[in-house]
């Protein structure tokens, strides 16, 4: 029994041994299999970087048409009664202000997005750095154009107030107004910050237990957990995270659909959100434990 048993071991090493040999043999023979999956894996980073910056250049350019519609809207209404349009004017202003901040963060995402990519040949990363420069160059223009507008609607403000000396009491009905229309507008700008405010942190196990942001196995649920050590972000602006790690795995709840954990060319993975408002509709805050 112990002599079949003997045998029947040595018939099933040789066995693996033929498979492995008839393994070596399949790729001697075609070199490339071995590269199939690398080669898909490129393929798929290399669309997804270029899914990530020209989903970025989209959202610039729409930055820029959003700020001209509403300085058309300025231009139209200083055209009419100034007392009677002012709310309109603030709230343009305001809407102009907030796109300019938004296309300063999108600006940057582009160029660390641009530094960050390793599948671009030479000549894009140039024609990309290009736009970079003409879109910096835009924005600091719009940023001179508005300050200048500022100054202008500035001007038209105390013309109004000397034209309106006659009449103290309606003067001082239209500066509370005025007074009313800027609190308003800076008071939804506030609110759609806000509301466009999420958080995210990824680490370690053993480093998000130590800041009470993962205890016994489940994550936030600890009252004191340490919320500076998340990292502040603008839904509208920030789609991709890098995680710098070959081991990722997300610990809040987001839907699926809303995202894609990316791997690059090294293996590490990177966090792609698609639908951004149906990504942070369960949760303002994104844990992901990496290795």
């Amino acid at each position: 029994m112990k002599r079949f048993s003997l045998i029947l071991c040595a018939a099933a090493m040789l066995l693996v041994s033929a498979c492995e040999t008839k393994k070596e043999k399949e790729q001697a023979v075609d070199p490339t299999a071995a590269t199939i999956d690398s080669l898909r894996q490129a393929l798929a980073q290399s669309q997804n970087e270029a899914g990530d910056l020209f989903g970025t250049i989209e959202e610039i350019q729409a930055g820029f048409q959003a700020i001209k519609e509403a300085e058309g809207i300025i231009s139209a209404q200083t055209l009419e009664n100034e007392e009677t349009n002012k709310a309109v004017i603030m709230q343009s202003m305001a809407q102009i202000k907030e796109q300019l901040r938004l296309n300063r963060e999108r600006i940057a995402n582009l160029r660390e997005q641009l530094r960050a990519s390793n599948q671009l040949s030479d000549k894009q990363k140039e024609q990309i750095e290009e736009m970079v420069a003409s879109y910096t160059q835009q924005l600091d223009e719009k940023n001179s154009e508005i300050a200048e507008l500022q100054r202008q609607l500035a001007e038209k403000d105390i013309k109004i107030a000397q034209q309106s000396e006659e009449i103290t009491a309606l003067d001082e009905n239209v500066r509370g107004l005025k007074a009313s229309n800027e609190e308003k507008s800076a008071t939804v700008a506030a609110q759609d910050k806000e509301l466009n405010t999420a958080f995210y942190v990824f680490g370690t196990k053993k480093e998000l237990r130590e800041q009470n942001i993962l205890r016994d196995g489940d994550v936030l649920k600890s009252d004191n957990f340490n919320k500076d050590y998340f990292t502040r972000i603008d839904t509208r602006t920030t789609k991709t995270i890098r995680l710098y790690s070959k081991s990722a795995r997300l610990l809040t709840t987001h839907p699926a659909g809303s995202y894609s954990l990316d791997k690059d060319t090294q293996g590490q993975y990177t966090l792609r959100i698609s639908d951004a408002g149906k990504f942070w509709s369960v949760s303002k805050y994104l844990v992901i434990v990496v290795k």
